[in-house]
């Protein structure tokens, strides 16, 4: 296991407003909506990446705890010999939700376009988003309300690998090499506040597609600065 320190803190980068522009722009424009009217039962990791990924959820997040599954899909790569009390989904497209089976609930919402997610603050004890962080186009927001929703001591997981779409995939994601992503999934909890220093592993399996994961825990006594919701 590799593991790697991220050197991204709120002393050298926390005073920057954000982040330029033309980083997040795409070179599909239209609505997310468009792109995601359709369901698509693929899955954008092989095999062997699907089951590292597996076990990584089933080392960090035990039974017993409530997972909402960020930009969720038709799977949600959690062991399914695990009891947990809640998994809940937010996605794009509902038959695609409506066909996870590990999901107790679920709600279709564009975070592109509204960031702000209709979930209670403090509700879940870990957020995992798998593959889909590159398609954020406004992130520094999103973990804002990652923040929010998450339990104190919470955790978010973003696991990504090398694989896209390159037309929704945003400009800054498809030219930086690993670390550099790494590091700039560190940077969207650093710059949204109220998490602890990120932390980098490296769950690659041999001759497969590459699996790595940003983690972040919720800082205890964080006041939530997103509108509640009440779901």
């Amino acid at each position: 296991m590799s593991r790697w320190r991220t050197s991204m803190t709120s002393e050298n980068i926390g005073s920057l407003p954000g982040f330029p522009t033309q980083f997040f722009q795409r070179s599909d424009p239209q609505p997310d909506e468009l792109f995601y009217d359709e369901p698509r039962y693929v899955t954008h990791i092989d095999d062997a990446t699907i089951a590292a990924l597996t076990d990584l959820y089933r080392e960090i997040i035990p039974p017993g705890s409530r997972v909402l599954d960020l930009m969720s899909s038709w799977v949600s790569h959690l062991p399914t010999d695990v009891t947990y009390e809640r998994v809940s989904g937010l996605g794009m497209n509902e038959q695609e939700l409506a066909s996870n089976p590990q999901l107790n609930d679920y709600v279709v919402h564009n975070l592109n376009e509204r960031p702000e997610m209709p979930l209670l603050n403090d509700t879940f004890d870990f957020v995992i988003n798998s593959v889909s962080v590159q398609y954020l186009t406004r992130p520094t927001e999103v973990f804002a309300c990652v923040r929010r929703v998450l339990k104190p001591g919470g955790v978010s997981i973003v696991a990504f690998s090398h694989r896209l779409f390159p037309t929704k995939a945003v400009a800054v994601w498809q030219q930086l090499n690993r670390d550099d992503r790494a590091r700039l999934v560190a940077s969207y909890h650093v710059l949204a506040g109220g998490f602890n220093e990120p932390i980098f592993l490296d769950r690659s399996p041999e001759d497969a597609d590459p699996l790595w994961a940003v983690i972040a825990k919720k800082v205890e006594g964080v006041v939530p600065d997103c509108t509640s919701r009440t779901v």
